[in-house]
């Protein structure tokens, strides 16, 4: 394999459609680092509090350590770890990967070739984001981890193995539709002459967790409430109501009437003759994507017109 197939194949753990995505978190920190300042070695207890930020914003809904990535990485080929004891992991606890001193980097082999062909690294990141995480998140996950992905001349944006499955470029127009150009969550239904103005197709089951192109996968949502679904601020309960995150936080009189208000309202649409969302696909959000537990029902239901 060349190295972005390898980044694309990362062995994950696997539970059904559980969401893993230790490894690739940190091997996008890893190259964040090395494009930044070169940096060859990540000394895990330099490197810990940054893991675990990630780990808590972008991963799953459980609590996790980022002592296992630490040490798992190794087996993939692109990343090695050496330590007081010598070459080699001292092992998955972060006890021991902090009193031996243990330090990371990517695999010597890696390294070359990334100084030999700067656009492998773009490369890697972008099959690492996408095969991973939602569109609506790429962006800010970049800043998070440091990569600057701006593409160089005749450079493609687009995921680069062969295998992966190709987007239906139609579900965007078929959710939109379905739900009568308003968000499902507050209504909003904005437009620029004909044109609908940030009105977005979310995946409720991430597509890169095997959610389907379907319109009983999909969600009318406006840009802030995609971002807040696709970060498991919000979600969908029983009686497609909406689940709002007893974590979530926020004081002001928007917060309130943009989130946590939201919280047991039915959704607005679809409309009669379209599928409502998929109770396998609310169930895989709610397990893999929504965190903690929702907040009680509160407010009245908005307007849809």
């Amino acid at each position: 394999m060349n190295w972005v197939q390898r980044a694309a194949a990362l062995r994950q753990w696997s539970k059904g459609a559980a969401r893993a995505p230790h490894k690739p978190l940190l091997l996008l920190y890893a190259l964040g680092r090395f494009q930044r300042d070169g940096a060859d070695e990540l000394r895990y207890s330099s490197v810990e509090e940054d893991l675990k930020r990630l780990l808590l914003e972008y991963g799953p809904p459980h609590r996790t350590s980022p002592a296992y990535p630490f040490h798992h990485l190794v087996s993939d080929g692109v990343w090695e770890v050496s330590s007081d004891r010598g070459a080699g992991s001292p092992g998955t606890g972060v006890r021991e990967l902090r009193t031996t001193n243990a330090a990371g980097r990517l695999s010597g082999d890696l390294r070359a070739a990334l100084r030999r062909e700067p656009s492998l690294l773009g490369h890697m990141a972008r099959v690492l984001l996408d095969a991973n995480f939602p569109p609506s998140l790429h962006g800010e996950l970049c800043e998070a981890v440091g990569l600057e992905l701006e593409s160089a001349p005749g450079e493609t944006t687009e995921p680069l193995w062969a295998a992966r499955r190709q987007r239906d470029r139609r579900m965007r127009e078929i959710v939109l539709t379905a739900y009568e150009y308003r968000c499902a969550f507050c209504g909003y239904d904005g437009r620029i002459g004909p044109v609908p103005v940030g009105l977005e197709a979310a995946h409720v089951r991430w597509w890169a967790f095997g959610g389907p192109d379907d319109v009983d996968n999909g969600l009318c949502l406006c840009s802030l409430h995609h971002r807040l679904f696709d970060k498991g601020v919000l979600g969908v309960g029983a009686g497609h109501r909406i689940l709002v995150s007893q974590r979530f936080v926020g004081h002001s009189s928007s917060a309130r009437t943009q989130v946590t208000e939201l919280s047991g309202r039915p959704l607005i649409g679809p409309q009669p003759g379209a599928r409502p969302i998929a109770a396998a696909h609310r169930a895989w959000h709610a397990r893999q994507v929504f965190h903690g537990e929702p907040r009680p029902a509160t407010g009245a239901a908005p307007s849809p017109t």
